[in-house]
């Protein structure tokens, strides 16, 4: 049997093994969350403090505006992370890609918060930052194609969205680890003890995580749809080259479809807390307690949106998120004023993005046949993540520095969110199941 024949996802058929698949659920779900944990902390960290602690002080913006720049890095360096380990998921496996990755990340999570700051080593403090925020982002950058396809793959066709959806959890669940730590840390500990080593803590418990994470991944077995590829010789020599070639509509629509997601989590969980803190006039603890509330939601509501998916079909429900995000943050700047409104407006902003990132990863993972799914998965998703969540938080806190500068964070985001409704209608629907 031919490499072409096997372009079609119905070609392999998973093995309904409910024990490998609720171990391949936990094993994805952990093992994002850890993952996400080293990058969310990293993000919070990026708005609250290292504008202090990793650059020279001038205008208060100024520090964030730097710190958001290194935590763009983190986006930027995902492709490279995509390419080198989706290419690996096709050749070598989902299983060890998953194994890599974790390492790559909790090393330089760990790494971070061993770092001098500037006021200790000058310039070398941001430029060791900078390349350990680099490694973060190829790790998590490669962590996400066979961390979605390790539990799509074995489930059946019409439950992908729910079961793919594990991967989709870890971000809320990271995001709620590490906003919490930082927290914990602000409302036990001075201000002068958080900035000289408290915030330190945060990023070294990262070693704990990782031990964790990599006893999960160690029980996990190979996905059966890598093991029939490799049982029959058709793994790809060059998939980076086929999807480039062969799949340039499909990667146009992950890529399009990621925008909008990233764009809005950018506001509503990295860029809202140097809203709250500048411009309202919050504490940090205020700021964390309300992206806090809004990811403990995500939790349930991630993988909820995935079984909607399955019943309702991923386009349907990834478009009602889409356009309720595009009229939530119409009302969000002038509505929040105080903290009851932050909270709200978080809470609603992160409920449209689950409507969103549920469905997303069996809707990219759909796109691409299955000798080609983790390079194609895994590079749709970096490359958005480049023009999306990379480039966001700084456009952000530009743009709030401009005159009338949330109605331009506004426009941002409706564009973001036309962007990821473009994306959905140039994705395949052949695979969407609907009961």
């Amino acid at each position: 049997m031919n490499a072409r024949s096997l372009d079609s996802s119905a070609t392999i058929q998973p093995v309904d093994d409910r024990r490998a698949l609720y171990r391949a659920f936990a094993a994805s779900l952990s093992g994002t969350s850890l993952e996400y944990y080293d990058f969310a902390v990293y993000s919070a960290a990026a708005a609250l403090l290292f504008g202090q602690l990793f650059f020279a002080q001038n205008d208060p913006l100024t520090g964030v505006l730097q710190a958001f720049a290194t935590y763009a890095v983190g986006y930027l360096a995902r492709p490279l992370g995509g390419i080198v380990f989706g290419r690996l998921g096709d050749v070598i496996g989902r299983k060890r890609v998953l194994v890599i990755t974790l390492l790559v990340v909790g090393i330089a999570t760990f790494l971070i918060g061993l770092l001098p700051t500037y006021a200790q080593a000058g310039v070398l403090a941001p430029t060791l930052l900078v390349l350990l925020r680099f490694a973060q982002g190829v790790g998590v950058g490669g962590e996400w194609g066979s961390a979605v396809l390790i539990t799509s793959e074995l489930s059946q066709p019409n439950q992908r969205g729910f079961w793919a959806s594990a991967a989709q959890i870890g971000p809320p669940i990271g995001t709620l680890l590490a906003s919490g730590i930082l927290g914990l840390l602000s409302a036990t500990l001075s201000e002068d003890a958080l900035l000289s080593w408290g915030w330190r803590l945060a990023f070294l418990f990262s070693a704990v995580l990782v031990c964790f994470g990599l006893w999960i991944r160690s029980h996990l077995e190979e996905s059966p749809v890598f093991r029939e590829l490799e049982a029959r010789g058709v793994r790809p020599k060059a998939p980076v080259t086929e999807v480039l070639r062969d799949h340039r509509r499909a990667l146009a629509a992950a890529i399009l479809a990621r925008i909008g997601p990233d764009v809005l989590y950018s506001l509503f969980a990295v860029f809202v807390l140097t809203y709250a803190t500048h411009r309202l006039g919050l504490s940090r603890a205020q700021a964390v307690a309300a992206v806090l509330c809004g990811s403990s939601l995500q939790v349930l509501l991630i993988p909820l949106s995935g079984w909607w998916s399955d019943r309702f079909g991923r386009k349907r429900v990834y478009a009602i998120g889409a356009v309720g995000a595009a009229l939530w943050t119409l009302g969000f700047f002038a509505l929040a004023h105080d903290f009851q409104s932050l909270l709200i407006g978080v809470t609603g902003g992160l409920v449209f993005h689950s409507l969103m990132y549920g469905p997303q990863a069996a809707f990219i993972a759909e796109q691409f046949p299955a000798r080609l799914r983790s390079t194609g998965s895994s590079l749709g998703y970096t490359l958005a993540g480049v023009v999306g969540g990379a480039i966001a938080p700084l456009a952000f806190t530009w743009l709030l520095s401009r005159r009338n500068g949330t109605e331009l964070i506004v426009v941002y985001l409706c564009s973001a969110c036309a962007i990821t409704l473009v994306g959905l209608v140039l994705g395949r629907t052949s695979d969407e199941h609907r009961h």
